[in-house]
């Protein structure tokens, strides 16, 4: 294995290609969902896309593990696992918005080494690895420098997603963002593709909490590759077994600044 993970990344391009070839006809669809055991949704798309990408696996990686939001765990003996979730974001999907993601990582001994964003319908992929600059659609990206909480752009899924202990945090970093109408901008929505955004340098921060593995294992290695930061809401890196509390940052000088913020 080379040290930029030259063969696993080829491997993730290809599934990224497959979960694209599934997702994208049947976007603006009117595909139906249902809803899973946790209420939330899932549609034909999600199904379709992580069973293709675990066909590629299977043939070409059998002594890896997979672990996938709709499948669940395959076990391998290599000490890696991927990671993949097929369209996160299913909402966003569901009713049109090309904000979602498909999610691909691959993790060694429970640490991410290389993750994938890739939006369908855009045709935006985003890819981090290990010792390599992030890339946009092969280009190098970068994030970029934010001098003060009040001068950045928070971007965080829904505040809905927060139970009132996180919301309360949360709403402390908002106000200190933008409260009393400074410079400071917040966006709602987004899941993944703020992360993306964020490696592009046009958000600073994403706050989110109440994420699986699958959500946020992929993120790790494209923030970091470019530039940013990844942690917890304590501020620890994050591997798969990390609460599901994130803080990403373009500029990992502010995270003492934001940790103060949410008390």
């Amino acid at each position: 294995m080379s040290a930029h993970f030259d063969a696993e990344l080829a491997i993730a391009h290809r599934l990224a290609d497959a979960a694209r070839g599934e997702i994208a006809p049947l976007f603006r669809s009117g595909v139906l969902a249902e809803r899973k055991s946790d209420a939330s949704p899932v549609t034909e798309a999600d199904r379709a896309a992580e069973a293709a990408m675990r066909r590629i696996l299977e043939v070409e990686r059998p002594q890896d593990g997979i672990v996938g939001e709709e499948y669940g765990v395959t076990e391998g003996r290599s000490g890696r696992q991927w990671v993949l979730d097929p369209v996160d974001g299913t909402i966003s999907f569901m009713v049109g918005r090309p904000i979602f993601g498909t999610l691909i990582a691959l993790l060694e001994d429970g640490w991410p080494v290389l993750g994938i964003i890739d939006q369908p319908i855009s045709e935006e992929r985003w890819a981090g690895r290990l010792g390599a600059p992030t890339t946009l659609n092969g280009r190098p990206v970068r994030t970029r420098r934010c001098r003060a909480l009040e001068d950045a752009a928070l971007a965080t899924s829904s505040p809905h997603y927060f139970d009132a202990g996180q919301a309360e945090a949360y709403m402390a970093l908002a106000h200190k963002v933008a409260g009393n109408a400074r410079q400071g901008m917040i966006a709602y929505g987004g899941d993944c593709y703020n992360y993306g955004l964020l490696a592009s340098g046009h958000v600073d921060i994403v706050c989110e909490a109440g994420l699986q593995v699958f959500d946020y294992a992929a993120l790790v290695p494209i923030v970091e590759g470019a530039g940013g930061s990844v942690s917890d809401w304590q501020g620890n890196p994050l591997d798969d077994k990390s609460d599901g509390t994130i803080i990403a940052l373009g500029d990992p000088a502010r995270l003492d600044d934001v940790l103060e913020a949410m008390g």
